[in-house]
């Protein structure tokens, strides 16, 4: 059922980052930072956007949806949880042995996967690929990739932004989750990276630039996309590595660090008096 209402999603995503802090708090490890700065993305495309159905994940006409920065997997398995692909209470499970919600995530483990993930760059490929196909079988189906700003430093993005164009997918949305850090800090002093939206739009795509944490912008900035004929899109959404949380946010130490007792405490009771009423 696609959910409407500004202030659903807004609690939706704020479900998502407790999933999120109760995953790495579990497990010890993981990545935070920027598993919260996408969750109002996930929330927006999961419950609003995309044409999915958790009784039947592998159906053909799916919307397929690949997160390229595959160490966000909190931020994914918290949304297919709370979309009912798997029981919430496997979330504890996170990075365990036993478990099948690993570190990154695992399309012939986890339900509502459409494709393994985790070494970086590769995501936009697949996902040019599966658009392509798509077009090919007539199939009718989007594809949206969801890039890290620091990912899109590897070559392999732009390779595959060239296939993008040069084929026409409009039934591609690439999402940068544009919040300026990665695990050695500010991403325009580690490689230089600037002009994001400049880049992409040499490269032959639709841009649509967003604030990333605004329901109603992200809502429209994927119609926008859905409508554009020729090119395929990309939203830049800026958004706030460790949103929600204030110890976290803005701050790249939280890439990749579980926090302890007391800030797992903090976190939650901060996440909980976010909850939109009404």
């Amino acid at each position: 059922m696609k959910i409407t209402k500004i202030e659903a999603l807004a609690n939706i995503a704020n479900d998502i980052r407790i999933g999120i802090i109760e995953q790495v708090y579990n497990a010890n490890s993981g990545h935070p930072g920027g598993s919260l700065s996408c969750a109002d993305i996930l929330s927006v495309l999961y419950f609003n956007q995309m044409n999915i159905d958790p009784k039947n994940p592998n159906a053909r006409e799916r919307d397929r949806f690949v997160l390229s920065k595959g160490h966000c997997s909190p931020a994914l398995y918290a949304t297919l949880a709370r979309k009912g692909y798997f029981n919430k209470e496997l979330l504890k499970g996170f990075r365990k042995i036993e478990s099948n919600l690993q570190g990154h995530p695992d399309m012939k483990k986890v339900p509502g996967v459409d494709m393994t993930t985790g070494s970086l760059g590769q995501g936009l490929s697949v996902a040019v690929g599966m658009a392509i196909s798509s077009k090919i079988n007539h199939d009718g189906y989007r594809v949206y990739c969801l890039l890290g700003d620091g990912e899109i430093q590897e070559g392999q993005i732009w390779e595959a932004a060239m296939s993008a164009s040069k084929y026409k997918l409009d039934n591609l949305c690439a999402i940068v989750d544009y919040n300026h850090l990665q695990i050695d800090g500010n991403i325009e002093n580690v490689a230089g990276l600037k002009y994001i939206r400049e880049k992409f739009e040499a490269f032959g795509f639709n841009i649509i630039e967003v604030d990333g944490h605004n329901i109603q912008e992200l809502i429209e900035a994927f119609n926008i996309a859905k409508h554009k004929k020729g090119l395929p899109s990309v939203v830049i959404a800026h958004t706030i590595k460790g949103k929600g949380i204030s110890f976290m946010e803005e701050k790249a130490e939280w890439h990749g660090k579980a926090p302890n007792k007391e800030e797992y405490e903090q976190a939650i009771n901060e996440l909980k008096l976010q909850h939109i009423i009404g």
